[in-house]
């Protein structure tokens, strides 16, 4: 059964343009069942597609001859004077491809797909010999809207920012939500039918994450370290970043720390967020915060309580509705998430009418232009909040 995703649409619009699709983000995040969906849709049949976890695939895209290389693509039934369908799947796994593919995409009428489990190998490998050739999409695990979409369940998509809390919503959807908070949006994890089962795949995901991903990409000798480092920074999801004190517990330097910490961004573990100002107020916080972009992944990492589970997930929801920052004084004032430059929001798992208007009065402070409270849990009478489960 295919699921459609929300990226869907538009890598289906690039079929038809020459650029390279380049498909990235972390691994089991559905990247393959995505590419075999666009083959099948493509409607051509001059088409082949190749995975590189498969040792020979390796080898004949090492190759030095090139020519070795379209016979080898013959021989698979492809016909070079035809457009060509080429799908390259785990393309970090052949560290020389990149002048394969710019060679035969030069000299070929070839649409190629590309995926990736790591945004730092494929950037920074097809930045130049890639340069107009390609155009990355990214792939995070299933934002709530995708989730109820695997889940089969009905739903509207609108625009929560008006939305106030409906209890009729509320009850039809919260075991879903709750859901969603605990184990997060990883596909597989989402059709698992067990509790037991998600725990096991998201365990699996986070060590094939450390011994596969990692491993490519640093030295994995420290492999201890860096597992620890990750423990250290999923306990610490929705608070500013304190690379000296980090350093000192994970035993490694603060640079060290720091490299690693935008590793694990640029291969789609974590995500940071700045500060939002208009100005260089000296009161303001400067510190990035940090988020996890999969709260299952988050809470097998670390025990945190439901209101860092509820505040991580909303992140996971709100990273595809506009640019997200944060609004912090050193006096402890502080808003959750600042949306597009105009929006405060505030998570609350209760939220208050109390709530309601601190959240007012900072935004007005920090120059924003609109304030609204997201709740996790049905508040007793009050109704004047978005509940999260909307955020689709």
């Amino acid at each position: 059964m295919f699921y459609p995703r929300k990226i869907y649409s538009e890598l289906e619009k690039h079929l038809i343009v020459k650029q390279i699709t380049v498909i990235t983000g972390m691994r089991r995040s559905g990247k393959t069942t995505l590419v075999r969906r666009l083959l099948d849709n493509s409607g051509l049949q001059n088409k082949l597609y190749i995975d590189f976890q498969r040792v020979d695939n390796r080898e004949l895209f090492s190759q030095k001859n090139y020519d070795n290389i379209l016979l080898a693509l013959k021989r698979e039934g492809l016909n070079p004077d035809k457009k060509m369908l080429i799908a390259l799947d785990e393309i970090q796994l052949v560290p020389d491809s990149p002048s394969v593919i710019k060679y035969l995409y030069d000299h070929y009428d070839i649409k190629f797909i590309i995926t990736g489990s790591s945004s730092y190998y494929l950037k920074n490998l097809f930045s130049e010999s890639m340069a107009g050739r390609k155009r990355i999409f990214e792939l995070y695990p299933l934002d709530f809207g995708e989730f109820l979409t695997f889940k089969e369940v009905s739903f509207t998509e609108e625009d929560f920012l008006d939305l106030q809390f409906s209890p009729i919503e509320y009850e039809r959807l919260r075991a879903f939500y709750e859901e969603y908070i605990e184990f997060g949006g990883f596909p597989e994890v989402v059709l698992a039918k067990t509790d037991e089962e998600k725990r096991n795949l998201l365990k699996d995901i986070v060590s094939s994450y450390i011994d596969i991903d990692i491993k490519t990409l640093t030295d994995f000798r420290k492999g201890k370290n860096i597992y620890e480092l990750v423990k250290m920074l999923a306990a610490r999801a929705g608070t500013r970043l304190d690379y000296a004190k980090l350093s000192r517990l994970a035993g490694v330097s603060r640079i060290t720390a720091a490299n690693y910490i935008e590793l694990f961004e640029k291969t789609y573990l974590i995500s940071r967020i700045s500060v939002w100002t208009k100005s260089a107020d000296r009161e303001i916080v400067k510190a990035q915060k940090i988020y996890f972009s999969d709260n299952g992944i988050l809470n097998i990492l670390a025990d945190l309580s439901g209101g860092s589970k509820f505040e991580n997930s909303l992140f996971c929801q709100l990273r595809h509705k506009g640019e997200l920052r944060y609004y912090s004084k050193r006096s402890g004032q502080e808003i959750d998430f600042v949306l597009s430059g105009q929006t405060a929001l505030e998570a609350k798992e209760k939220p208050l009418l109390a709530d309601e208007k601190n959240s007012r009065e900072l935004a007005k402070k920090a120059g924003l232009k609109k304030s609204r409270l997201i709740g996790r849990y049905q508040s007793s009478n009050f109704e004047n909040y978005i509940w999260g489960g909307n955020i689709k």
